[in-house]
């Protein structure tokens, strides 16, 4: 401290991040080994574990219990991600993910609705019981809303009243979780089922008033031509000068090329960069890509969704887990304090 022989220049300044790294448990292949093959990976380069799903429809219509599905498929499972020092984020997916002008896969097969108000129970009987036995540190209520506004206008006022509801039952449970519910990012600036002219999200903010994070869902490949693209408002302008914290909970950026889509290895690390100058520009709380490997496509059951592609190549690893340039640059924020 100004010592003899010293240059009077300040000491380099650490790199730090505000915004908490996760990964999902999807698998390149619906093995039990792929599954912990991917979260031995991963977990090393990740604070949280992320369960994004559609709900068990077929088994709570056919009257198993919360409670024993979450027995059955779950807690094995999540004290295993514990024994990792994770934490846990859960978003119970109300609608169709791959298709949100539908309802869930399982709900469609067994011709029911979330517009019944007895499904709307069995969601919210769900989503108690994984509070109770997962002790989640975020639950997500709702996915995409304004895409399912947008996509699926007769679905979404029983999405809003079963969400709402939802939030009210883990309030009254003395729930110590976080509340979030997600928005598409390329749909609130028009470029995924819009005209390219910004919308905003003002009408989810009103419609999920329990939210205590914004979550965000993004996946600018379909809406940009090159990650540098993004505009540097691309997450603040959402939320118009509200103090809520937000977080990416889903998203990322294709590495190969797929129909329309243009891509490479190389740009994919380039949004990995881009993406955590966003985050830095909001003060996130949180980066959860769901993808840590490509999908094996052709080791899933047929018949596959048709948009299923798009989204295969997003891992940072291909489907036998060989890195791609991605995963450095994603360790290189990770080794952030």
């Amino acid at each position: 401290c100004g010592g003899s022989g010293s240059t009077g220049s300040s000491p380099p300044v650490e790199a730090t991040r505000t915004w908490s790294l996760g990964f999902s448990t999807l698998p390149p292949r619906l093995t039990v080994q792929a599954v912990l093959d991917g979260i031995d990976l991963w977990s090393v380069r990740a604070e949280f574990a992320a369960i994004h799903e559609e709900l068990p429809w077929t088994d709570l219509v056919n009257g198993q219990s919360p409670d024993a599905i979450l027995d059955r498929d779950k807690v094995q499972l999540v004290n295993y991600l514990r024994s990792k020092g994770l934490k846990l984020y859960f978003m119970a997916d109300l609608t169709d993910g791959l298709s949100r002008a539908e309802e869930a896969p399982q709900l469609r097969a067994l011709g029911r609705s979330i517009s019944d108000p007895a499904i709307r129970q069995l969601y919210r009987d769900y989503v108690l019981a994984v509070n109770r036995k997962l002790r989640p540190e975020i639950i997500g209520l709702v996915a995409e809303t304004n895409l399912i506004r947008a996509a699926a206008p007769a679905l979404y006022s029983s999405v809003v009243t079963a969400a709402n509801a939802a939030a009210a039952d883990l309030a009254a449970a003395n729930s110590t979780a976080t509340f979030i519910f997600s928005v598409q990012v390329e749909t609130a600036w028009g470029r995924l089922g819009g005209n390219g002219n910004y919308v905003g999200v003002a009408q989810d903010f009103a419609d999920f008033p329990f939210g205590q994070q914004l979550g965000l869902s993004s996946y600018p490949y379909f809406g940009f031509a090159q990650p540098e693209d993004m505009p540097d408002d691309y997450f603040s302008r959402l939320l118009n000068g509200r103090t809520m914290p937000a977080m990416v909970v889903e998203g990322g950026w294709a590495s190969a090329s797929v129909g329309t889509i243009q891509s490479s290895p190389a740009l994919q690390a380039r949004y990995v960069r881009r993406q955590a100058q966003l985050l830095d520009s909001i003060g996130a709380r949180g980066w959860f890509h769901l993808m840590f490997a490509d999908l094996d496509l052709a080791s899933l059951p047929p018949p596959l969704p048709t948009n299923l592609p798009l989204f295969a190549s997003i891992g940072y690893t291909d489907s036998d887990f060989n890195a791609k340039p991605a995963l450095a640059t994603w360790d290189a924020f990770h080794a952030r304090r």
